[in-house]
Parts: structure tokens; C-alpha cells; sequence
């Protein structure tokens, strides 16, 4: 979980720069859907919404935020250099804790889990692997099988093994190859337990906040090298993609659904009356919500003076999970990159927006949000996952809001035609939060750290009760959304 905001004025700029003339052809001709509108949506009287009897109802989770003692990976290593304030150390205990908390999850109503295989601990060196603990993985698996749960298994949520780092990361040529093997030796042992795999979490995120501001591991502030590891990610995922499905046939398994977690901002012009701030949003629009997802399914991505990658296959996605917390406005800051992007608008030009309330770490509530991507991103033609959305709150009776209102931005887009598989709030567990350390508190199920007692919040049992029911009254839109989604989302 994470979301990309904040200024790009300090990362290096590039030598090749976009003139005005090429912002504008990109802006209309990459079909980069726009979130901003002034459209007066028509509301109707509430109606009562009924989700599929297979809707897939739960949570989400990653290895290194709940698991504890991840010594072997990148991040722990960052952690003890540049994050004292703020280490993982035993995190929820979740490795040794995660059949009870499988337990909580079952009485709450979840049919869904999301959780990630820690690479570090299946290859601790290169080359050589711990049997026991793919034993563990598939122990988890099985415990939730036994509960009713579908299991949907992430295999990169952002961490890597430390000899790989040291080898340059998702940067080296060798990355590439060396996940997809990973991949296969895991596949062939879980996969005939998992139908839901999940390749990379939030690829474009892992790039930004690694190698374009230096704010994660490896802290490298190089859009060259940024565009490589993007390269490399994209590769990364159709070769994995191949594994899965070859390693399925061979054993006889029903053929799998391969995705990936696509963290997914709105971005809204700073001023809507300047032509320059609805290009910038436009453009970032494209590049952090759009162009990955692109990639995987045409088999290519191409931004001219950037980048041009062909990719050896196309069409390597079965389903899009979507991970959305909330909108940023974007202000003009050029026309090279990274300065066709924009930065964040200054509090001066913000003072006279409306905008609505912000969470624990100062991201705005917005779920409109959720039903806009849900409209856009149904372009593809493929099913969507909500994979990840939640809420840092102390006040539970803020978590029981968010919930509600997004799940009814869910709800909306189903009856305008969004195929939605499955809804999972972000997090099960209140969990480590990478660089906020444990101050932020997302989990429907808290948690005392230092005891490791868990206490489910009303929250929890709220959307249980919606999970059980599989109702919820939203408000029905009028004629005029369709409008908005031909104006607004262009292919």
C-alpha cells in the first residue's frame, strides 16, 4: 500500500525534454482517460444493491508489514540505517500467529485473503532454497482453504532478497529471469491450492518511491535508472506470467487467473481553467495509473523521447487489481520530464478548494474515486479487483464511514457495467507501514505491538455484517454517467 504525490521538483532531470506541441498529441492520442470533471451527476432515490453470490469479500496483508523478522530482505536492511524510529522488528507476529488471525478473519465472514510470499525467506541465497519455508506458505494456504477463504497469493510486494539487492535490484539484467524462477519453484509447489496469483504490488509506486525520489530501498534519485527497473518490471511480469501457466498445465491444475495490484491516484487538475495543469494531470494520469496495465496487455510501451519497450507477449493479464486510497491536484511544472508530470499544488493555490476530509497520513477522502477507476479501468475489458482501500484512522467510526461509501462506489459502478470480482480492505491487521513505522492504523483487527493482543474493531463486524447480508443501498446514478464515461474515459 502506498500512494505517489508530493513535489517532483528535486529529481533530476533528464537531457531530452517534451515540448508543448508533444504534451498535447500525447494527451490526446495515448487514450489517457481524465478524472476531473465539473459534470453535475443526476442522483436518484437509494436503491438496495445486491452483489454476486461469488463476490469475494476480505482483506490484504504482505509478508514484510505482518510477518516479523524479515532479516533477509532490503527493506530491513534500510530499515536499521535510515529508520530507526520506525522498524519493523516483530511486526503483527503473523508467522507464527496466522491461524488464529485466519480464525478472527473467518468470523468476520471473509471468503477472501490477500497476502505475499516473502522471496527472502524461500531463497535465501541465490540459488538455494528453504524448503521448510515454502512449507510454511503452503500451511498458510491450506488454513485458509479449511476456512472457506479464497487465498489470493502476491509473489513482489516490494521487498527483496538482500544478495539480489546487492546485485542492483530490480535494476540488473539478471532481475528479470531471476523472479520468474522464484516464481516457477513456488508455483509448482503451492499452485494447486491458489487460483488467484498476483505478480508485482503496485510496480510503478516500487519504481517511483526507489529509484525516482530516493525515498525507499535502494534511495537512487535517477529517472534513467527509474526507466530501466520499469522495463524490467514489465519483463519481470510476463515472464512470471508464463511460468504460472506452464507450470498449471503440466501438473493438470484448473488454468489459474494471473494479475498484478495497480495502485491507482486521481489526479485533478490544480486549476481547471488552465490548459497547462489539465495536461500535467492528464499526463501523470497516463503514466502512473495507465501505462503499466497498458503495456501488459498490448505488449508494448512507448512514450516518445523516454522509452520504447516491445515486450516477447501480449494480453499477460487475467484480471486488474486495483489498489485506490485518493486524489491529488497536480500543478504545470514544464514541458521536459519529469516536469510534464506536475507537482503537487502549494497550500496557497489549494486554500479556496473544496476538498474533502483527510486521513492519518493527510490523504483526502474520496470515494467517487473508487467508482471513477472502476469505470475507466473497465476499458480493458477485463475483471477488476478492488485489492487494496482502506483508511489510517483512530476514530473506528471513520473506518465504519469510508467503508460503507466506498463499498456503494463499488456498488454503483457494478450497475453501470464494471465487472468487480471481489472488494479487500486494506489492512486485516493494524501493521507496519513502511517508512510511518507503526503510527498508522488501518487494521479492521487492532493491535497492541507490544503484547500482540488483537481486538476486533466495530468496524470489522460492520462490514462483516455487509459481507453476510451481501447488500447495501447506494444511490443510483442518472442518465447522464454515461456521458461522463464516453466524454471522459477515451480508449
Amino acid at each position: 500500500m502506498y500512494t505517489i504525490g508530493g513535489q517532483l521538483s528535486s529529481i533530476i532531470k533528464m537531457p531530452v525534454g517534451l515540448r508543448t506541441s508533444l504534451a498535447i498529441i500525447l494527451f490526446v492520442s495515448m487514450g489517457a482517460g481524465c478524472a476531473s470533471t465539473h459534470k453535475t451527476i443526476k442522483e436518484a432515490a437509494p436503491q438496495e444493491f445486491i452483489f454476486p453470490k461469488d463476490f469475494l469479500w476480505g482483506a490484504a496483508t504482505s509478508s514484510h508489514q505482518v510477518e516479523g523478522n524479515n532479516t533477509n530482505n532490503d527493506w530491513w536492511e534500510w530499515e536499521q540505517t535510515r529508520l530507526p524510529e520506525a522498524r519493523s522488528g516483530l511486526a503483527c507476529d503473523q508467522w507464527d500467529r496466522f491461524e488464529n488471525d485466519f480464525k478472527l478473519a473467518q468470523s468476520l465472514g471473509h471468503t477472501a485473503h490477500r497476502f505475499s510470499i516473502e522471496w527472502s525467506r524461500i531463497e535465501p541465497q541465490e540459488g538455494q532454497w528453504d524448503s521448510s519455508a515454502v512449507d510454511h506458505y503452503a500451511q498458510v494456504i491450506r488454513s485458509l482453504r479449511s476456512k472457506g477463504i479464497e487465498p489470493i497469493v502476491t509473489l513482489h510486494h516490494f521487498t527483496l532478497p538482500l544478495w539480489l539487492a546487492r546485485q542492483g535490484g530490480w535494476y540488473s539484467q539478471k532481475a528479470p529471469e531471476l523472479f520468474a524462477r522464484y516464481v516457477e519453484k513456488v508455483t509448482k509447489v503451492l499452485g494447486g491450492d491458489v487460483h488467484y496469483w498476483m505478480t508485482l504490488n503496485e510496480p510503478v509506486v516500487y519504481t517511483y518511491k526507489g529509484y525516482m525520489v530516493g525515498d525507499w530501498p535502494p534511495g537512487i534519485k535517477s529517472p534513467k535508472e527509474a526507466i530501466q527497473v520499469f522495463k524490467n518490471l514489465l519483463l519481470g511480469h510476463v515472464l512470471a506470467y508464463e511460468r504460472i501457466k506452464e507450470a498449471y498445465i503440466k501438473k493438470g491444475w484448473e488454468e489459474p487467473r494471473v494479475g498484478i495490484a495497480q495502485s491507482v491516484l486521481i489526479f485533478r487538475a490544480c486549476s481547471d481553467t488552465s490548459l497547462r495543469d489539465r495536461i500535467a494531470a492528464r499526463f501523470r494520469h497516463w503514466m502512473f495509473n495507465h501505462l503499466f496495465v497498458q503495456a501488459l496487455i498490448r505488449g508494448r510501451a512507448y512514450c516518445i523521447g523516454l522509452f520504447n519497450v516491445h515486450l516477447p507477449k501480449a494480453k499477460t493479464l487475467d484480471f486488474i487489481g486495483l489498489n485506490y486510497y485518493t486524489r491529488d491536484f497536480v500543478l504545470h511544472h514544464g514541458y521536459g520530464f519529469p516536469g510534464i508530470l506536475g507537482q503537487a499544488c502549494t497550500a496557497t493555490v489549494e486554500q479556496n478548494r473544496h476538498t474533502g476530509k483527510d486521513n492519518f497520513l493527510s490523504w483526502e477522502i474520496y470515494p467517487k474515486g473508487l467508482h471513477t477507476f472502476l469505470i475507466d479501468f473497465s476499458r480493458y475489458k477485463l475483471p477488476l479487483l478492488v485489492s487494496e482501500n482502506g483508511l489510517a484512522t483512530n476514530d473506528d467510526a471513520e473506518r465504519v464511514s469510508f467503508i460503507v461509501e466506498h463499498l456503494k462506489a463499488v456498488g454503483q459502478g457494478m450497475e453501470e457495467g464494471a465487472f468487480v470480482i471481489g472488494y479487500l480492505y486494506w489492512s486485516l491487521l493494524d501493521n507496519y507501514e513502511w517508512a510511518e513505522g507503526f503510527v498508522p492504523r488501518f487494521g479492521l483487527i487492532e493491535v497492541d505491538h507490544a503484547t500482540q493482543e488483537r481486538k476486533v474493531r466495530e468496524s470489522a463486524r460492520m462490514f462483516g455484517e455487509i459481507i453476510r447480508s451481501g447488500k447495501l443501498r447506494i444511490e443510483q446514478r442518472g442518465r447522464e454517467s454515461a456521458a461522463l464515461r464516453g466524454n471522459y474515459f477515451e480508449n
